[in-house]
């Protein structure tokens, strides 16, 4: 059997991408903001809560210590990011949240379906299928990402969303890992 610190280590390294930089900090004064940098951030708000409400269930009902350690810290680190860009949004003095329907608007990336979390609530094969929804959920946060990249204009905000892409890329690889034990 594989060392726990060897099966989390890609994990950590994905969290270490992140750092301090990465949580909590506020975009200098003065940097330009466009419309996708605010539309990416009030979209990943509830992307994270939903990504936390699911990672949750899993340090909670998952029967490995790797699978209860990864769930944990991708929680812990989606609650940081949540508060970082609440501050971002209320320095932008921006609404917290997307107007209704702008989701379709902003190329219609898809939301984890309430139902499917739901489901993982009383799945019998609770570690398979939390897998497999973390990592669908986890690479929806690679593809919003990767449209700030392409489109934001704030420098710290396209800066932390390239971290996401790399960090969620290794969540994604640590996930299938444990899905093929």
């Amino acid at each position: 059997m594989r060392s726990l610190a060897w099966a989390l280590a890609p994990l950590l390294a994905a969290l270490a991408v992140l750092g301090p930089a990465g949580c909590g900090s506020a975009p200098p004064a003065g940097d330009p903001v466009n419309a996708q940098d605010v539309m990416f951030t009030q979209m990943m708000i509830p992307h994270h809560r939903q990504g936390i409400e699911i990672a949750r269930l899993g340090a909670a009902r998952g029967r490995t210590p790797e699978l209860r350690t990864l769930a944990s810290a991708v929680a812990a680190t989606q609650q940081d990011e949540v508060e970082m860009m609440l501050r971002w949004l209320h320095a932008w003095e921006q609404p917290l949240a997307a107007p209704s329907g702008a989701h379709d608007h902003h190329g219609g990336l898809p939301a984890t379906d309430r139902r499917q979390i739901a489901a993982l609530e009383g799945s019998r094969a609770f570690e398979r299928d939390f897998l497999t929804l973390l990592i669908a959920h986890q690479d929806d946060a690679v593809r919003m990402a990767g449209v700030e990249v392409a489109g934001g204009a704030d420098p710290e905000v396209k800066r932390w969303a390239e971290r996401v892409r790399e960090s969620r890329r290794a969540q994604i690889a640590q996930m299938r890992d444990l899905l093929r034990r």
